[in-house]
């Protein structure tokens, strides 16, 4: 029964190996596709599917930098706050504190004003632990940088305005508005005397923080609740910037490559996924690798494999039917399940979903 079972099941497994085979030919393709793309956006906004945004981070840490500085990071289905005392190039980072929050569903779901009323009141509460190692300069503002992990149209090096919400987040009243005069207007409503001094996108965050350590690196990329990259451009290959009179030096590009989408071989299950999520059609790059979706596009696997084969119980199918029931870190867990029983395998489908053992 179980020989039959499995055999039931292998089709299913085949024919999706297919589908989501890459052979050397549609890698070029996709890779010079993707190229394509970044050209494309570098030349004028809203030009193709890569937004490849401009930073206007203009330098980079050295090393040297000294003081007290707090950072905010909002990206996926939470946000951390962190505190750092920077040394300069003989102390380095001196100390280092941070609190990770999770960001409730009605929250994601709510308003602008809802949304950073909830983090500023966060932040206030961890600004008030401040202590120990963690001395501001005297007659100096505390101030944070705000890394937001969403795609933004910046303006300034402190401002910028969101295009659109991703990673399933539906908050009303953002999109067209300031993020930082957002969180700027929160901060006050809490009392909280701080002031935004950078706007950044995680990659940009990601790129800048390993520049403080080593001067060499020119790339980041960002592999989490959803995925994107940056790179250092130089400003004279940026057509979009050129009316600004850079002349020559170096920026850092937001690619925003989770929307990218030409020629990536997509199974049914990403397609049935991308038409029931809440932004059908978009951040398909995102949708195919990131951690938001990966378990979910295997429960959409095993439920296929659950109604077609009888493959784990009869009522397995049923509860596999709740989207985002399995998810990506239970993943990571069955694949490091190197035992021949597969004991964790069966130990993580049985607390999550209920099934029998195979």
């Amino acid at each position: 029964l179980r020989c039959s079972k499995v055999a039931a099941a292998a089709p299913i497994l085949d024919d999706l190996r297919l589908q989501c085979a890459t052979p050397l030919p549609l890698l070029r393709h996709v890779a010079g596709a993707m190229a394509a793309g970044m050209r494309t956006g570098l030349a004028a906004d809203g030009a193709g599917e890569l937004k490849m945004i401009p930073s206007y981070v203009y330098s980079l840490p050295t090393g040297s930098e000294t003081g007290l500085f707090y950072a905010l990071d909002l990206g996926g289905t939470n946000f951390r706050v962190l505190r750092v005392q920077l040394g300069g190039k003989d102390k380095r980072v001196v100390d280092t504190e941070s609190e990770q929050v999770s960001i409730p569903k009605e929250i994601m779901h709510g308003t602008t004003e809802e949304l950073f009323d909830f983090i500023a009141s966060r932040l206030s509460k961890f600004v008030a632990m401040e202590g120990g190692n963690f001395q501001l300069q005297e007659g100096r503002k505390r101030e944070i940088g705000f890394t937001f992990s969403f795609p933004v149209k910046q303006t300034s090096i402190d401002s910028g305005i969101l295009i659109k919400w991703t990673k399933g987040f539906a908050v009303s009243g953002t999109a067209g508005k300031d993020v930082v005069a957002c969180l700027n207007a929160a901060m006050e409503r809490q009392g909280l005397d701080m002031s935004v001094s950078a706007l950044v996108n995680d990659t940009v965050g990601a790129l800048a923080g390993a520049h403080y350590w080593d001067e060499d690196v020119m790339v980041a990329v960002i592999l989490g609740t959803g995925t994107n990259a940056c790179y250092i451009e130089r400003t004279e290959s940026i057509p979009k910037l050129q009316h600004l009179g850079l002349g020559t030096g170096n920026t850092i590009i937001n690619t925003e490559w989770g929307a990218f989408s030409d020629g990536l071989p997509l199974t049914e299950f990403d397609k049935d996924m991308d038409a029931e999520s809440i932004n059908p059609g978009e951040q398909i790059f995102e949708k195919t690798i990131s951690g938001m979706y990966l378990g979910e596009i295997v429960r959409r696997v095993l439920a296929r494999m659950a109604q077609e084969s009888d493959l784990f119980g009869h009522s397995f199918a049923d509860k596999l039917a709740e989207p985002f029931v399995l998810r990506t870190p239970h993943l990571c867990a069955m694949q490091q399940d190197n035992s021949e029983d597969l004991g964790e395998v069966e130990s993580i489908l049985h607390d999550i979903i209920g099934g029998q053992s195979i």
